[in-house]
């Protein structure tokens, strides 16, 4: 299942933040994603398993959907894609290979439990990509 590798991938990087700020535990998770990188209902549905044991267990997931869109040369302007599987132009017709949303795969922010109780969202300034299981900062 390609959710589950997504969501241990997320989880590991999450920990590793929570435990780089001297968190004890991670209260949320927030992310976005493109409609076309993952199906959301599997990564919910495979998430509080895969925080077991972890930093995040009982963290809630919250995920802001980016939908797919594509340039089309014909109309010269962004489109969102009516579908996942059709890459033409909703008005036009003209094909649109050209995508500029929705692969996305960010985690935008962190909600970390101190030792004193005290919940802090991470600070911005922390930003990561997840790609096929890997993650760059920025």
């Amino acid at each position: 299942m390609h959710e589950l590798s997504i969501a241990k991938s997320l989880i590991e990087l999450a920990c590793e933040h929570a435990k780089n700020e001297g968190a004890c535990k991670v209260t949320r998770i927030s992310v976005r994603l493109g409609t076309e990188s993952v199906v959301m209902r599997s990564l919910y549905f495979c998430f509080d398993s895969a925080t077991k044991d972890t930093l995040c267990e009982g963290a809630d997931l919250d995920i802001e959907e980016i939908p797919l869109s594509a340039y089309c040369p014909t109309c010269d302007e962004a489109k969102l894609l009516l579908s996942r599987t059709s890459f033409r132009c909703p008005d036009c017709g003209t094909p649109t290979p050209k995508i500029l949303t929705g692969r996305e795969m960010q985690l935008v922010s962190l909600n970390l439990e101190y030792a004193d109780n005290d919940t802090l969202p991470l600070p911005p300034t922390i930003n990561s990509t997840i790609n096929s299981g890997e993650h760059h900062e920025h």
